[in-house]
């Protein structure tokens, strides 16, 4: 049990990074186009599109729905922990 719990929690959390990282690559001009950028686009994407349909920018420039998405992960690991400790005591 701890096994699982302790491997969910460290892809939860390297997923996080990569959501942290591909947020702030945006910051420096043509990151995103690099090999990097291009590789956790392909993997962050299609997590922030969702939240990014539902929450518009602020002023037409910054964009807080990585920081929801952020939180919606933090809760999405609470709570597959939550059912693996109700489901294997």
């Amino acid at each position: 049990m701890d096994t699982i719990e302790g491997l969910i929690r460290q892809l939860v959390s390297v997923y996080f990074f990569m959501v942290i990282a591909y947020v702030l690559l945006s910051w420096l001009p043509n990151a995103r186009e690099s090999f990097i950028g291009e590789w956790l686009g392909k993997l962050v994407e299609p997590y922030l599109a969702p939240f990014r349909r539902i929450i518009p920018p602020i002023g037409g420039m910054i964009d807080i729905s990585p920081i929801v998405a952020l939180f919606a992960l933090r809760f999405i690991d609470d709570g597959l922990i939550a059912i693996l400790r109700f489901i294997i005591p």
